[in-house]
């Protein structure tokens, strides 16, 4: 039975909010922006005191997080985006290190408590359902586990399939608001960030599983891709560049285990045009974000090639991924997941891609990561390290092995002052034996 849909306002809705309550917001293009800014305007009120601010990551302004409102709101992400990163660094905010694949578990477990979940959904169907749109992640997990579910009912928010859709009677108050999609923004990839695209297209197999995130990096390899066949898609998230391969007839997915057919995702963030690709389209599952980036489900798919970004590598492998010394940056994220799924699948392969140097010219292979620096990749699990200099592939390579190789693909103006720290820490042999 469809349940009887009752509009109240923004400034209504937040009401339930409580000090000291901890409040679940959908992520990423699907932040609801309607509810956070009248939740702010009750914390420039005086009314709430300690309200945590949990979500996957969001795009767009992120006020809950400014230093006015210290006390009021403390934001606790599991992914530190570019609109919470210099709160976070100052300490108005703050980061919960999770695996992407677990976020759903700490409310599912109890670990982290969800007194209100914000969310918004598509208008309902003739059946009662409404669709998440482009937001499933942990978010599904935050409804199932909330005291109140809040929901803004928005036009603009595209009926994806999947575990995306679910029944309004989830939800416990509903708003109006038709506020459009946060836009990823990308820039056109340059010559270093083409090069390693060329390097990880190289790596892909005909009828290869494949997880990437957005930005230029991966749009570089979907670049490179248009005379692949049969390639498939499971991912934690996927944007514009996807779109073309599957005009092309190069994603199909036909190879999959898994969702055959299918391209399977936890979240999006793309142009308009992405948002209008997954509505109404059964060849998209949104899924829950303990299905796409569960290692176990993501290595049944043959080929699964999984690539990622790192912020510095050490000498030995060490992937640092969340943080630049101790200052953090990103997230855990989804990388070890998709690593080591991507490890154990049939002929899989799993790659970590970065330019060599940083802006500033700095060697992002490195003699030992920045002092307080997070290992996201441990040496034992990394697998294959591309630059702009080629490709190399760490498994089954000693330490010394490592050095060698990695130091093959470094910016060559710092290939020497690698070398001798090198031969400083693995001694003599070092320059004895070659690969």
């Amino acid at each position: 039975m469809k349940k009887e849909i009752r509009f109240v306002s923004a400034d209504e809705a937040v009401k339930v909010v409580k000090s000291g309550d901890h409040v679940h917001l959908s992520s990423v293009a699907s932040a609801p922006k309607i509810l956070i800014d009248a939740l702010c305007r009750r914390g420039r009120n005086g009314e709430l005191r300690n309200v945590r601010i949990h979500h996957l990551h969001t795009e767009g302004p992120a006020p809950y997080a400014d230093p006015e409102f210290d006390g009021i709101f403390f934001h606790q992400g599991f992914f530190i985006g570019a609109n919470v990163r210099k709160s976070v660094q100052s300490g108005f905010a703050d980061y919960i290190p999770v695996f992407l694949s677990e976020t759903q578990k700490l409310y599912r477990c109890g670990a982290l408590p969800c007194n209100v979940a914000m969310i918004q959904v598509c208008p309902s169907d003739k059946h009662g359902y409404v669709s998440l749109g482009t937001s499933v992640d942990a978010t599904l997990a935050a409804i199932e586990c909330a005291d109140t579910v809040i929901a803004v009912i928005n036009r603009n928010v595209p009926r994806a399939w999947g575990q995306a859709m679910i029944p309004m009677d989830l939800i416990d108050i509903f708003v109006e608001g038709d506020t459009p999609l946060e836009p990823a923004k990308f820039t056109q990839p340059n010559e270093t960030e083409i090069a390693i695209g060329r390097y990880c297209a190289e790596l892909i197999d005909d009828g290869a599983c494949l997880q990437m995130g957005i930005g230029a990096i991966p749009n570089a390899v979907l670049a490179q891709l248009s005379g692949h066949k049969d390639l498939g898609i499971h991912t934690e998230m996927f944007a514009d560049g996807v779109l073309e391969l599957v005009n092309k007839g190069v994603i199909t997915g036909r190879n999959k285990v898994t969702d055959k057919g299918k391209l399977v995702s936890t979240f999006l963030m793309g142009s308009q045009e992405v948002y209008d690709f997954i509505d109404d389209n059964p060849m998209v599952a949104m899924m829950d974000v303990g299905y796409t980036n569960d290692p176990c489900i993501i290595s049944k798919n043959p080929k699964m090639t999984a690539i990622n970004s790192a912020v510095q590598i050490d000498l030995t492998g060490q992937v640092c991924a969340d943080s630049i010394g101790t200052k953090f940056y990103s997230g855990v994220g989804g990388q070890i997941d998709f690593v080591f799924g991507s490890s154990l699948a049939p002929e899989g392969k799993a790659i970590i891609a970065m330019p060599s140097c940083t802006s500033k010219g700095e060697s992002k292979i490195a003699p030992v990561i920045y002092e307080g620096g997070g290992i996201v990749t441990s040496r034992a699990h990394v697998h294959w390290i591309v630059t702009e200099f080629g490709a190399v592939n760490l498994y089954g390579k000693s330490m010394q092995e490592r050095a060698k190789l990695l130091i093959q693909i470094a910016h060559p103006s710092h290939r020497e002052a690698l070398d001798e720290a090198a031969y400083r820490r693995f001694g003599p042999h070092y320059h004895n034996f070659s690969i």
